[in-house]
């Protein structure tokens, strides 16, 4: 199981998978704003998405949990 952390703090601009999606290591799980960058946050692991536990336009702190794979 991973669980995808926020790197820094910052605003989700978008998620591009869903719950229950297979996804594979290195696949973009999602795109977090700061300091008004775009970063691209990755899967380390294959497996299925268990849980997006954030929205588009969410504020989050670094470290927080953003989505779960199992």
């Amino acid at each position: 199981m991973e669980n995808i952390l926020a790197p820094i703090p910052g605003t989700i601009v978008s998620v591009a998978v869903n719950a229950g999606q297979t996804v594979k290591a290195g696949q973009k799980i999602l795109i977090l704003e700061a300091l008004k960058m775009q970063n691209e946050i990755f899967c380390e692991e294959a497996g299925t998405v268990k849980e997006i536990l954030v929205k588009e336009g969410a504020k989050v702190k670094a470290g927080q949990t953003l989505v779960v794979i199992e």
